[in-house]
Parts: C-alpha cells; structure tokens; sequence
C-alpha cells in the first residue's frame, strides 16, 4: 500500500494553519523577481524535478516573478563521455574549447531549457526559454592561477551586460524565464558561462530581491565530510578564511564569490539551499524555518 503524503496527513485546520503562516510572506514579496539558480541532484532526480517545478510555478501563482538559470554539468559531461571527450576543470570553472562549445550550446538550448520549460507548462505554469546568448553580452574570461600565470579557459565567457527588457516583459506577463548559461561575444563567439556566475550577474541586473542557489549539498558546511555541519550565515570573511583552509574548494569557490557579488551589486538576500530536500525553496521563502546558508558581506 502507497503511504500518504505528508500534506495528506494534516487535518483541515493545519492546512488552514499553514497557509496563514504563509501569508505575510506572500504580501512581502508579491511583485518581486527571485532568481534561481537549478542546478545538481534536483535536475537528475525525475522526483526532484516535478516537485521542485511545481514549487517555482507556486511562486508565480501567488504573485513572485521567478527566473530560472538553469544548469546542466552532469548532462555536458554524459555528453562529453559518448564522444571520448574528458571534462577539465580549473577553479570550478570548465575548460571549453571550440568543439565543446557547440556540444554544450546543444545540451543545453536543444535538451535541458526546452525540457525545464515543458514541464512547467505541464505543471500548470507558463513559461518561455530563453537561450541565454540572448540576453547575455560577454567578452573572454580572463583569469590568473595563483601563481599569477594566465589561464585561458577557451571559450567561456565574463558577462558584462544583461538585455533585460525582453525578460521583464516575460515576468510582467506572468510567464517563467527559463535562461540558459550561455552568452555571446561582439564578435558573435558564444561562450560558455559558468551558471552560478550567469545567476549571480542576472540577479544584479535585473534587480532581484532574491538570489537562491539549488545544489546537492546542505548549504556551506565547517566540514564537507559532516552533512550537520552547515553554516547558517556567513560572511565576506569567513569565506575567505575557509578558502585558505580548503573548506571552499572547487566548484564551490565560483558560487560563493559569485553570490558576494550579486550582494553587492544590490540583490537583497542570497541563499545556498539543498535542492534535494522536499520543498526547500517554500520552507526558506514562506517560513521562519533556517535552512541552507544564508550569505551576507
């Protein structure tokens, strides 16, 4: 026998009890555009997705304007290994090259964007994809390793502007941007961009009140191998200190810089959140509830 669900089991009252709970949130943040990034086990897990969708399309219903910045590295990567191609990272950030642009241009504006937009539609919300060389201007990344040499990373991009207009119209006609991480150059060359640096450049942008970050992992844990050891809030500070010890590593260090970033470019509040325990993006917006890490300067 199929047990029941957790909503099930509540009596009429709870239900009634919840939703008014839910309500000086709903008024605080009618009108307001929350960006976020989709990303990791919540995009593989054919549960997570229906539930985490479902959520957005909440969202919107009761008056938030959502926008996605989708990601897709485990896809790219399935892709790359069907082609005998191995991926290469240096400081989270994925070397590209010319023929690897064009396979992820691919994975990501012919499979994972249409897809994100599809089931919301089935959901019951409305939305458009947008493939993000649209609305993404960028020149070629330029970064230095640590020892002061220079990197080049191929074709991956450093936004420098955002054409928000077309996006703002989507979000004032009620509809769900879905926007992938890509942009593209003067010179028409489109780069890859890394997704949380795309969410974070968008948020600034467009003047998001909320910048939430969807992972598989609990927010910014003191000790990667201690899932109860989560960070509620952090600062500018702390991360630096925990980058020096190698606690922030990795993928991890483009997201939290890019999240100091979307800080102080204006964006209100930004959230690391577990993007695979049940209903999280609720729990955090529509409750006391701490859950994730909280980042502020």
């Amino acid at each position: 026998m199929i047990g029941k669900s957790p909503c099930e089991e509540l009596t009429p009252e709870q239900k009634v009890t919840i939703f008014l709970e839910a309500l000086p949130y709903v008024q605080k943040f009618r009108d307001s555009i929350f960006v976020i990034k989709y990303g990791g086990a919540a995009m593989e897990d054919p549960f997570l997705v229906e539930q985490t969708l479902r959520d957005i399309v909440l969202l919107e219903a009761v008056g938030i304007n959502p926008l996605i910045i989708h990601g897709g590295g485990e896809s790219i990567n399935k892709a790359m290994k069907k082609r005998g191609l191995n991926p290469q990272f240096v400081n989270g950030i994925r070397i590209t090259n010319k023929e690897l642009i064009s396979l992820i241009q691919e994975v990501l504006s012919l499979e994972i964007g249409p897809f994100i937009t599809q089931k919301i539609i089935e959901y019951g919300g409305k939305a458009v994809f947008v493939p993000g060389q649209e609305v993404f201007q960028a020149t070629k990344w330029e970064a230095l390793s640590d020892q002061g040499i220079p990197i080049d990373y191929g074709y991956v991009g450093s936004i420098v502007n955002v054409e928000i207009q077309p996006l703002l119209k989507l979000l004032h006609n009620q509809f769900i941007a879905v926007v992938s991480p890509l942009a593209k150059a003067l010179n028409g060359d489109i780069y890859n961009v890394n997704a949380d640096i795309a969410a974070s450049k968008m948020a600034g942008f467009i003047k998001a009140k909320k910048l939430i970050y969807l992972s598989n992992t609990n927010g910014i844990l003191e000790d990667e191998k201690d899932p109860f050891s989560r960070i509620s809030v952090i600062n500018k500070e702390r991360i630096s200190i925990l980058k020096q010890k190698g606690v922030i590593h990795g993928g991890m260090i483009p997201k939290v810089d890019s999240a100091l970033e979307a800080l102080e470019a204006g964006v209100e509040k930004v959230h690391f959140l577990d993007g695979r325990m049940p209903h999280a993006l609720l729990l955090e917006i529509f409750t006391d509830k701490g859950i994730g890490t909280e980042i502020v300067l």
